[in-house]
């Protein structure tokens, strides 16, 4: 009566999972419903209850692991329950798929000596620091004398620091290099370990590998185009100043001005907020505004669901929401999923001007830069002002030249002149 709990698909890009905790061990009582573990996707961390009442019997994945989806995590059934057989089947219908993979007729070849078989993959351990090898004709350690007394734990600080040991005096007993004469020696080449070659491994997080996969895919799949225009930031300082001072019950940032004109701007070029789906293009008749997000392991993008309906302090408090969230690994599926536009916004971070690559499905991305201040020429004069570049990223199976230059000269309308956004219902 044994069942089954297999790794689960906890979205839509996730193709392996990691165990960040087991809440029950082997030998406990669960019940349906109740937190058995938590799971590490290529997002977030998230909870993972049980659907079955019943015992734990196996678990299939340790604290700290990683295995596929649909791989088994856990085997719940009556206590004192033999699980060898379902395992002992799931591992031959492994083997059964591997050969059938291998079904297909192959012309003989000479026989060759079989090649060692590979190791199972791992997980990446942890962070490690690698020190290469010094090269011979400049040592960094020197033990030309045989016969000096030291202990191994001097040695290998010695090692460590390129230190000559002839040239330390040891005051151990009967003249014992020791610790001590490793952290109070002064002089020698110790300035050689300087330039030795160092270098630290960090493990790929699955966060990191779906960035890498889901953005690879991207770039080198969607032939990208890019525009770029200038916006007179004049007038968005002064509305966003005197919205935060007197209207606005939650306090208003560039960013949510920048959401609130993409959302217009995109109901009126449809071609922009649309989908490269093969066969098809989708234009999406709704606005749900992916806005990039920075956290430790690299970038999430939670959706802001038909941000066109919303206000601008709906939009605030929102994006607030998601940003503690992403930060906290508290971020649910549904926050991320569905976006039809994407917004990724570095001027906070003193970035002039960038490009960024398509979050597919979306057919285009806004790249924001930050508010500067540069001389412009108004009224046949030159005065201070402040000006933002933004650059949107373009699939051109999707969007031409003249489509997207549209929407960026309506965008650069609605930024220039916010009292556009400033309606009774948009505040």
């Amino acid at each position: 009566m044994a069942e089954i709990i297999r790794m689960p698909k906890l979205s839509d890009t996730m193709v392996e999972g990691v165990v960040a905790e087991w809440h029950k061990k082997i030998g406990d009582s669960v019940e349906e419903g109740e937190l058995i573990a938590e799971i590490e996707t290529d997002k977030a961390t998230m909870e993972f209850e049980s659907f079955f009442d019943g015992v734990l019997l196996h678990i299939g994945v340790e604290k700290g692991k990683g295995a596929p989806v649909n791989d088994i995590l856990a085997i719940i059934g009556e206590k004192g329950e033999d699980v060898s057989g379902i395992l002992k089947d799931e591992a031959s219908g492994a083997s059964t798929k591997t050969e059938e993979k291998k079904e297909e007729p192959v012309k003989e070849e000479p026989k060759k000596e079989a090649a060692p078989k590979k190791e199972a993959a791992k997980v990446a351990p942890a962070p490690t620091k690698v020190v290469a090898e010094a090269p011979k004709s400049q040592p960094s350690y020197t033990d030309s004398t045989s016969d000096i007394k030291i202990s191994p734990l001097a040695k290998k600080l010695a090692q460590d620091k390129g230190l000559n040991l002839s040239q330390i005096k040891g005051t151990g007993e009967g003249g014992r290099i020791v610790k001590r004469d490793i952290d109070n020696f002064k002089g020698g080449n110790a300035a050689n370990f300087v330039n030795r070659e160092t270098y630290t491994e960090v493990p790929v997080s699955q966060m990191r590998k779906t960035i890498a996969r889901r953005l690879g895919e991207s770039k080198f799949t969607a032939p990208h185009f890019y525009l770029t225009v200038a916006i007179d930031m004049d007038n968005a300082m002064e509305a966003r100043a005197a919205i935060n001072k007197s209207i606005a019950p939650n306090k208003v940032s560039f960013n949510d001005l920048v959401i609130k004109s993409c959302a217009t701007a995109l109901k009126q070029h449809p071609t922009i907020n649309s989908a490269w789906m093969g066969d098809t293009i989708r234009q999406n008749e709704h606005v749900n505004i992916g806005v990039a997000v920075s956290v430790e392991d690299g970038l999430l993008v939670p959706v802001v669901r038909f941000a066109d309906g919303k206000t601008l302090t709906q939009i605030s408090t929102e994006v607030r929401e998601f940003a503690k969230k992403a930060k906290d690994k508290k971020l649910q599926p549904q926050d991320w999923e569905g976006n039809t536009f994407t917004i990724s916004n570095l001027g906070m971070f003193g970035i002039e001007e960038f490009t960024a690559i398509i979050n597919t499905p979306d057919s285009c991305i806004l790249a924001v830069g930050g508010i500067n201040q540069v001389p412009v020429v108004k009224n046949g004069e030159v005065v201070p002002g402040n000006i933002m570049k933004v650059t949107l990223s373009c699939d051109h199976r999707v969007v031409d030249g003249v489509a997207g230059s549209q929407f960026l000269n309506t965008f650069k309308n609605l930024m220039e002149n916010p009292v556009l956004l400033l309606g009774a219902y948009n505040i």
